[in-house]
């Protein structure tokens, strides 16, 4: 039982932040508004520390102690588009060109956690961001969208039972907005609206594999009291979309120092409207899928330090995904202090 625990202990802390959030694309007139930011996919979300040792009542943080963990990630984006222009008269084609655009985002993000009960548990985080885009030859770093969440356990962790959490998420849009940057020189580091999110996340430990799936959804609230100048029309609002988000996966525990984890992730997102000033348009629903893999290194006693590789499956997800994530420890967040 005890070397169960062991392994059963290593998985879970490697399984530190693995839930996700997308974004939608757009029609031409609002393309760039709907370009999928990198908290989308690499946003960190409810799973944490799902099974943390056989003997603990709850997988949460205990009532009234904190943690802090720092995060950081690079996400790629690549996209092709052709640009046309037929003459009315003659229908010739008097431009044709392919536009290739590539943008890299770093971002790092800093979380804290405090046990309100042993079941409960409040969390915050604080992302900066840095992009490149290599079409407009711009970069900026700058704050992204500040986000709080409580996650619930609802039922006392049983050996062999399955193991449930809810969670809900509210997201504020701190960081720059999409729809109130200058689109040709300027790039976002944030969505632009309010969110709110719940859901459910689940596991089950089969020692030494722990196996783990999420379902959630997120409300997203208008923007309104825009003037943004794109081409020739002026944007003043925005409705953005609901996402549905789904995830599943495994981890496995090599040794008492090295854990993986593999997981399938995705979320659909529903019609977003943009509202001009001269007229109305509107986006399609759009899927975005990522597959993700992480390696655990125990480098102490209770430090696990997480390197994760991942890639997208749609155009609405970043190519490629780097990511590394550690606890930071110091005396004012040690237990007991």
């Amino acid at each position: 039982m005890k070397m169960m625990s062991g392994k059963v202990a290593a998985v879970a802390a490697l399984l530190l932040a693995q839930h996700v959030a997308w974004a939608a694309d757009s029609v031409d007139e609002a393309r760039e508004a709907l370009q999928t930011h990198e908290d989308d996919v690499t946003q960190e979300k409810n799973l944490e520390e799902v099974f943390q040792a056989a003997e603990k009542q709850y997988s949460l943080l205990p009532s009234g102690q904190m943690s802090l963990n720092f995060s950081a990630n690079y996400n790629y984006y690549r996209d092709d588009r052709i640009d046309i222009a037929i003459d009315e008269n003659s229908g010739s084609i008097s431009r044709f060109r392919i536009e290739q655009d590539a943008q890299h985002a770093f971002s790092s993000s800093l979380s804290f956690d405090y046990g309100i009960w042993n079941n409960l548990t409040f969390n915050t985080r604080l992302p900066v961001s840095y992009k490149y885009d290599t079409q407009k030859d711009v970069s900026q770093a700058a704050l992204g969208d500040v986000s709080f969440s409580l996650r619930y356990q609802p039922f006392p962790v049983k050996p062999g039972a399955m193991n449930t959490t809810l969670y809900s998420t509210l997201s504020i849009p701190t960081g720059d907005s999409p729809y109130e940057i200058n689109v040709n020189e300027d790039v976002s580091s944030g969505s632009g609206y309010y969110s709110v999110g719940a859901g459910v996340s689940v596991s089950k430990v089969i020692d030494p594999v722990v196996l783990f799936g999420s379902l959630g959804y997120t409300y997203a609230f208008d923007a309104t009291g825009l003037n943004q100048r794109r081409g020739s029309a002026t944007l003043v609002e925005v409705q953005p979309g609901d996402s549905l988000n789904f995830s599943m996966g495994f981890a496995y525990s090599l040794s008492y120092e090295v854990s993986l984890s593999a997981s399938y992730q995705q979320s659909y997102n529903f019609v977003s409207n943009f509202v001009f000033e001269e007229y109305s348009a509107e986006s399609e629903d759009s899927t975005s899928s990522v597959v993700n893999t992480s390696l655990g290194l125990r480098t102490s006693s209770n430090r696990i330090v997480n390197l994760s590789f991942g890639f997208g499956l749609t155009e609405d997800s970043p190519d490629v995904l780097l990511g590394i994530s550690l606890p930071i420890d110091f005396a004012g967040l040690k237990p007991g202090a």
